[in-house]
């Protein structure tokens, strides 16, 4: 087991790729904290991935919030190993109308949100510590419609080379994992209908190089590499889980 006595603690970990991390991540040894803001959600979630999880109720662009799962955890285990910041939602939204608020939620939950998510375990890990955000093969790419959900994802690749240099001293690994099109939630959010949700699945699986969208298995075993001994001389660094949709 590659994860084995490591404490994990992941946002988003209800759905998608999220989830299948979380499962991936227990099935390695881990014992895992979750989050999200719905409990029913949770309460799934935890009957699916099975044991070694605890389920907390909390939202990931709230620095409360997530200063009451670090309170958690700390007062469980007094340690977090792993670090997934895997959050996420999309709305395509052209720039002529873009709202303020529709910026604020976006960079809340997909920026803010996975910073402070960092700064607020950093006192509970330790050397051989691991920092993966989530973020999207779409930040190499120009889609239209997608300024806000783009321009968070990159972000996130501008932060793990920061804390790369940052955290050079303390023997803490941040890298960032950039999926491309699975078949997850955030998808699903984007049509109305089964039969638009099935369009839009062709439409992108044409996009891709191999002609499928991905597995969320798949994008799991990139984050347990990360998580895992055999990535420990990667810092810094964006695995690219996509098909080779954002090589084209």
């Amino acid at each position: 087991m590659r994860l084995k006595n490591k404490i994990a603690v992941i946002s988003g970990g209800t759905s998608g790729i999220g989830l299948a991390i979380a499962r991936s991540f227990v099935a390695e040894g881990a014992e895992i904290f979750i989050f999200g803001r719905r409990k029913d959600a949770l309460d799934e979630a935890v009957k699916i991935i099975g044991g070694n999880v605890t389920a907390i109720q909390a939202d990931a662009a709230k620095l409360t919030d997530l200063d009451h799962v670090t309170e958690v955890v700390r007062k469980a285990k007094g340690k977090v190993d792993i670090v997934v910041s895997n959050a996420g939602f999309t709305e395509q939204v052209p720039l002529s109308e873009i709202t303020e608020d529709h910026y604020d939620r976006t960079f809340d939950l997909m920026a803010k949100g996975p910073l402070f998510l960092t700064q607020k375990m950093l006192p509970l890990m330790q050397r051989g510590g691991s920092i993966i955000l989530v973020s999207s093969a779409m930040h190499y790419m120009g889609l239209a419609n997608h300024s806000t959900y783009a321009g968070a994802k990159a972000a996130l690749r501008s932060f793990v080379r920061t804390w790369a240099a940052e955290f050079k001293d303390n023997g803490i690994r941040a890298n960032l994992l950039s999926p491309g099109p699975f078949p997850t939630a955030i998808m699903e959010g984007q049509a109305a209908t089964p039969e638009e949700l099935a369009a839009l699945h062709s439409h992108y699986a044409n996009y891709v190089p191999m002609l499928r969208l991905g597995r969320v298995e798949e994008a799991a075993s990139a984050a347990v590499f990360l998580a895992a001994d055999e990535s420990s001389f990667m810092t810094g660094s964006d695995l690219v889980v996509d098909g080779g949709i954002s090589n084209i």
